[in-house]
């Protein structure tokens, strides 16, 4: 059986006045074009299928074979063969074909990975929260090209920097104002802050209604009157008033005001742990409905890189353990 190939071709691959190769190896558009040849056999429909001419694809395969020293087709008027050595090699070449694809993909992915800067907002102890420290380690993990930055904030900052885009996503205790768009993240009792010399302070357990007629900690105007009722439980269930006292503006400040006698006021559980202070005693209250940790974001910075990632960083911690929260955390 004879080689019979396009008269114009040079033994090397090239048509009369192509350069001379660069190469000394055989580029992964060759060991492309040979996978596609090996396969169909026939040069019209591997040209056609690799979008090319004859004259090309078959300049391309000679070319391979100088590079290779080896024949890898035995082309005839009639049919195109493999030879053995093309047989050898085609493991190799899908192998290497293979691997070239993978380098690629794993370069896009790169490419398309978030990068930049994550500014988070945490307000009291949230930062140090269970679920907030694996969601930022799930963060990190998943997007090393994120810096993230946590600022603590205080009890006007919180909410005020998030909508004014100083910060991008924050951690903090619902209820929120709106155009601040949340998942929840923890549930847990709120108990009561008082100063030990309250003659409650040392009771196990108490109600809202031994709670009536003290003064509770408020905060400055530029805080949502909302979210600062809800968590001073005012109005009562009885209907009552509350009597607010000192402003504070932070949880130390508040701290300091209930440890000086002056006030009280109502925290999460996790208070016991986070911020034990002299001249502070925390109390169950037995009819007091819980409170919620929560990742907050605005709906303008939803769909920014650095804050879908956290999102779905934090959908993926949830999913470990909620899935109905995970499923919400991705829709918001």
């Amino acid at each position: 059986m004879s080689d019979v190939w396009p008269p114009d071709e040079r033994p090397d691959g090239r048509a009369p006045g192509d350069p001379a190769p660069v190469h000394n190896e055989p580029t992964i558009h060759q060991l492309r074009l040979l996978l596609v040849l090996s396969d169909e056999l026939h040069f019209g429909r591997a040209a056609a299928r690799l979008f090319m001419s004859q004259p090309a694809l078959s300049r391309q395969l000679r070319s391979l074979e100088a590079h290779l020293g080896l024949t890898l087709f035995h082309r005839t008027s009639r049919r195109v063969e493999m030879t053995a050595s093309c047989r050898a090699l085609l493991p190799e070449a899908k192998a290497a074909v293979r691997a070239m694809d993978q380098l690629r993909l794993v370069a896009d992915t790169r490419e398309r990975e978030p990068a930049g800067r994550l500014v988070v907002g945490a307000i009291g102890a949230e930062a140090s929260m269970p679920r907030t420290r694996a969601i930022l380690a799930e963060l990190r993990a998943r997007h090393p090209r994120i810096t993230v930055e946590i600022r603590n904030l205080n009890f006007v900052d919180h909410v005020n920097q998030l909508l004014d885009g100083q910060v991008d996503v924050v951690f903090l205790r619902p209820p929120v104002p709106p155009g601040i768009q949340i998942v929840h993240l923890t549930s847990e009792p709120r108990i009561a802050c008082l100063p030990t010399t309250d003659s409650l302070a040392g009771r196990t357990t108490i109600s809202i209604a031994e709670l009536s007629g003290r003064t509770v900690v408020n905060v400055p105007p530029q805080v949502s009157r909302v979210w600062w009722d809800w968590w001073a439980v005012n109005p009562r269930p009885d209907g009552s008033r509350v009597t607010y006292g000192p402003v504070v503006a932070d949880m130390e400040a508040l701290l300091n005001a209930v440890a000086d006698g002056g006030a009280m006021a109502f925290l999460p559980a996790a208070a016991r742990t986070f911020f034990p202070r002299p001249g502070i005693s925390y109390v169950d209250v037995a009819d007091l409905s819980p409170c919620s940790s929560a990742l907050a974001w605005t709906p303008a910075s939803r769909a920014r890189p650095t804050v879908a990632a956290v999102r779905r960083a934090a959908a993926t911690v949830l999913r470990g353990e909620d899935g109905s929260t995970a499923k919400a955390a991705v829709e918001l």
